[in-house]
Formats: C-alpha cells, sequence, structure tokens
C-alpha cells in the first residue's frame, strides 16, 4: 500500500507564490512518475505537472513558465513551487503517483490540498 502526504496549500494573494509538497511513502518501485492535478470548481480534473524518477517533465500550459517541478528520489518527495499565482489557479491541487511494481502499473491519489488565489 502507498501513503501520499501533501502540505503547502493555503490563502496567497494574485501575484503571490506557495510551493505545494508531497511526500510518497510505502511500495513504490524505482520506475515511477509523481506529480500534480487540480480540480476547480465546475471543472474536471487536469494535469498540473509531473515529474518522473529519471527527470522527465510535463507541464500543463496553463502553468508552464510559472511552476517548476522536482523531487527528490531518495525520499519520494515531490515538489511544486509556483509562482505568478491567479484566481484562476484556485482549486483543490492532489498529488498523484504512477509506480510499476509486483508486474503492473499501480495509480495513487493523496486527499488533496485547498490552493485559493485571492484579495
Amino acid at each position: 500500500q502507498v501513503q501520499l502526504v501533501e502540505s503547502g496549500g493555503g490563502l496567497v494573494q494574485p501575484g503571490g507564490s506557495l510551493t505545494l509538497s508531497c511526500a510518497a511513502s510505502g511500495s513504490i518501485g524505482v520506475a515511477n512518475t509523481m506529480g500534480w492535478y487540480r480540480k476547480a470548481p465546475g471543472k474536471q480534473r487536469e494535469l498540473v505537472a509531473t515529474i518522473t524518477s529519471g527527470g522527465s517533465t510535463n507541464y500543463a500550459d496553463s502553468v508552464k513558465g510559472r511552476v517548476t517541478i522536482s523531487r527528490d528520489n531518495a525520499k519520494n518527495t515531490v515538489y511544486l513551487p509556483m509562482n505568478s499565482l491567479k484566481p484562476e489557479d484556485t482549486a483543490v491541487y492532489y498529488c498523484y503517483l504512477w509506480t510499476y511494481y509486483s508486474g503492473r502499473g499501480r495509480n495513487y491519489w493523496g486527499q488533496g490540498t485547498q490552493v485559493t488565489v485571492s484579495s
């Protein structure tokens, strides 16, 4: 079993910054991908950014240039510093893990952390 512990959400003013962190523990294979998705009110869940254990990254066009995802493989922790935040970034952010373990790929999700961008 895998556990994902998220931190860093909160209230920030437009143009401000904050950093999300997610620490994974449990049955995690060497080959894995971690990252963040978000769900805003009235919208479907969407990709924010992901990073593989090999360091390959993927970003949503809406956040490209404003976030830089990174990870510490030894700690199985992913970091998402976000800057120049906009009201449209307001959403529940969910940590994501994909890992190849015991012969197949497996997906896991965190509980979600609220990010609110407002004056």
